[in-house]
């Protein structure tokens, strides 16, 4: 019982961290659970994507990430875009959130 319990907590700690970097709850829930040191060293290193450029898929209208192939929502297929101004980069996302909160 005392192995579940700390099997649940090497999970529950891995998983928090896989999802404030942006990834899938239940995925590294899973990882830290049934790898508990080595899933956790692992999400640890995980690359963190709130500071990956991001644009707009032109057919829904939903952000995504520039290496976003295919859209999630509508199933387009994304290219780059032609126009730079078309990418936003973490600094343009940062000024547009300090603007929204008045500061």
């Amino acid at each position: 019982m005392q192995a579940l319990l700390i099997l649940a907590a090497f999970g529950l700690a891995t998983a928090v961290i896989g999802k404030g970097k942006g990834s899938s709850f239940v995925l590294w829930f899973m990882v830290g659970f049934i790898l508990p040191v080595i899933g956790l060293i692992v999400v640890i290193a995980y690359r963190n994507e709130h500071g990956e450029p991001e644009r707009r898929c032109p057919n829904c209208g939903k952000v995504q990430k520039l290496y976003v192939q295919v859209c999630s929502v509508c199933g387009e297929d994304l290219y780059l875009p032609d126009d730079p101004a078309e990418v936003r980069t973490p600094a343009m996302i940062e000024a547009a959130r300090q603007a929204r909160r008045g500061g």
